[in-house]
């Protein structure tokens, strides 16, 4: 027994802690506002200013978050662009307030000064035919209500994107393995399993879980933390870091 508690406690050094401990000290070398008020919010360029009119798009976008989290997580948010429309909405969850919020940041703005990256995207047709559910999904999202978010291990930002997606497996998206919170079970479910049978996740509300299939190929989810790797398109998922390509 005391054997497998002392390797237990290493694989949880090695694959969580020190790769956490070195994401916390780059962090610190690099320039961030950690300073809401200083921070720059706005349009970061990324996606097009002025879109086409008759496209119809979805994006899925991602920035490090500010302070100390920002070394671990990213912030993502989804922004959706109607046929027709010669604007984008963007859809994020806060932790103050009424959590999911609607146009309150510029769609492809810089968090906390972070530029964003673009995480997926979906035109034409097939984003046309999703938008309808995604913004159902959107509004019967369960933990919308004051008080709701949790910023560790959820329902955060992350949880709320991540959540999305899985009701809408179409849009083939899944959240970077340093999106802190994406783990959370919105649905309720500590098992789930894909229509298709292609991935499984089993989760203790965030805190513990393991995932695998075409999706999420292999991971070990510990604390919100995330370690793994991935097959097809070979890489490490290292914590902090999300996924280094080999």
């Amino acid at each position: 027994m005391r054997k497998l508690f002392i390797r237990l406690a290493l694989a949880i050094l090695i694959l969580f802690v020190v790769p956490s401990l070195v994401a916390i000290g780059w962090w610190m070398t690099q320039p961030h506002d950690d300073n809401w008020r200083m921070a720059d919010w706005s349009s970061s360029g990324v996606l097009p200013a002025r879109p086409t009119v008759d496209d119809a798009a979805i994006y899925v976008l991602a920035a490090r978050t500010g302070g100390l989290k920002g070394a671990l997580s990213l912030h993502s948010w989804l922004v959706l662009k109607k046929p027709g429309a010669a604007s984008y909405d963007r859809y994020d969850v806060v932790g103050w307030g009424t959590p999911v919020r609607k146009n309150a940041y510029d769609y492809d703005g810089r968090w906390y000064s972070n530029t964003p990256v673009i995480v997926g995207e979906i035109h034409g047709e097939q984003a046309a035919a999703l938008i309808p559910h995604i913004e159902k999904t959107i509004d019967t999202y369960p933990y919308a209500k004051p008080g709701n978010y949790v910023i560790w291990p959820g329902p955060n930002s992350n949880s709320f994107v991540a959540h999305v997606l899985r009701a809408n497996p179409q849009t083939g998206m899944m959240l970077p393995s340093n999106a802190v919170g994406r783990d959370f079970p919105t649905e309720g479910r500590l098992l789930s399993i894909d229509d298709d049978w292609k991935n499984l996740r089993l989760t203790l509300f965030g805190y513990l879980g393991v995932a695998a299939g075409t999706s999420s190929e292999f991971e070990i989810q510990f604390m919100g933390l995330v370690a793994g790797f991935d097959i097809r398109n070979p890489g490490l998922k290292v914590p902090g870091f999300g996924t280094l390509s080999l």
